[in-house]
């Protein structure tokens, strides 16, 4: 419960287009994410709001592999 608390605080960004993708991912998907999966979120984390926000919008590329599968959950959302 304390991960999910951590995380949901990660979330909150200082842009509300984030605030509302991420806090939608979170409470709908990330509970069935596997630990990898979940590893590659936190670094999705750790990057600055603009450069996030242009890969979940698709202008900007991410590496292939885990970060890339996950981009494309999230943009389901």
């Amino acid at each position: 419960m304390k991960e999910m608390e951590r995380i949901r605080w990660r979330c909150r960004r200082g842009l509300l287009e984030l605030d509302i993708v991420l806090g939608r991912f979170v409470e709908q998907r990330y509970a069935g994410l596997d630990e990898a999966q979940q590893a590659a979120f936190d670094e999705l984390l750790d990057m600055p709001d603009n450069p996030l926000w242009d890969m979940i919008a698709g202008r900007l590329e991410a590496a292939p592999g885990e970060r890339q599968a996950l981009l494309e959950k999230i943009r389901a959302i």
